[in-house]
């Protein structure tokens, strides 16, 4: 039953509780399972997008965006919230690099999102976006980098991590690897494996493989449903016998 409390973001509970960030959150976790590996010399970023109907065109409602050469981003919840974020985003770069005359670092477009999907909690006249957000990243300087965003704004850096549907049956599992000593096509592997061990057939839609990359092996590019990463990805996740992949 539904509270005063729950009508804005703006108003905690007498428990402490913000439901308007739990209920973003809760929408977040209905999406298909996202999930980023950060290896030695690349991040992989993999989605398993659920299809509403055989009528869906593949192409549409894609979860992976390149945000600047170097940086992509992934998202688990609602689709429109996930363009409008990846938009400000690549605001945030274009800006940055008119002011300062170089690209965006991760950390720094890591801490704008934030701040950006923070600001949305805390005005009764919006509401909480229904998203989390990954980002991966890699520069010579720093080498691979990953990020996760969640609906009220934290952020924090991981080696491995999930979210969307498949979150916590993929968790468990990314415990059993040790992605910082994985090069870009182990970690191409074992995304796609992951993605398919955790689609459940008998209550989940089909659903199409997408795939992002960046690291050594793209030239620090960001590259989104490459052909041969792809399949590589999608014949170790058929290994699983998990079929379902279209494309």
């Amino acid at each position: 039953m539904s509270s005063n409390f729950d009508l804005m973001p703006s108003q905690f509970s007498p428990e402490g509780r913000i439901h308007q960030v739990e209920y973003a959150e809760k929408a977040a976790q209905k999406s298909g399972t996202v999930i980023g590996l950060r290896g030695k010399d690349g991040v992989v970023l993999a989605v398993e997008k659920l299809l509403t109907s055989s009528l869906y065109e593949q192409d549409s409602g894609r979860r992976i965006f390149t945000i600047n050469a170097n940086i992509g981003m992934a998202v688990a919840g609602l689709t429109a919230d996930g363009f409008a974020v990846a938009e400000k985003a690549r605001q945030e770069a274009t800006n940055h690099h008119l002011q300062f005359g170089k690209p965006i670092t991760i950390n720094h477009m890591c801490d704008r999102i934030a701040a950006y999907m923070h600001a949305y909690t805390v005005f009764s006249s919006t509401r909480p976006f229904g998203l989390t957000v990954t980002l991966a990243g890699w520069d010579e300087i720093v080498g691979p980098q990953l990020f996760k965003i969640d609906s009220s704004g934290v952020a924090a850096g991981y080696l491995a991590c999930a979210s969307g549907l498949g979150e916590q049956k993929a968790s468990p599992l990314m415990k059993k690897y040790k992605f910082s000593d994985m090069p870009l096509d182990s970690l191409v592997q074992t995304a796609g494996s992951l993605i398919y061990q955790v689609h459940n057939e008998s209550s989940d839609k089909d659903f199409c493989f997408e795939m992002g990359l960046v690291g050594k092996d793209t030239d620090g590019l960001h590259c989104i449903n490459p052909d041969i990463w792809i399949a590589l990805a999608v014949e170790s996740g058929l290994r699983a016998n998990k079929p379902g992949y279209c494309g």
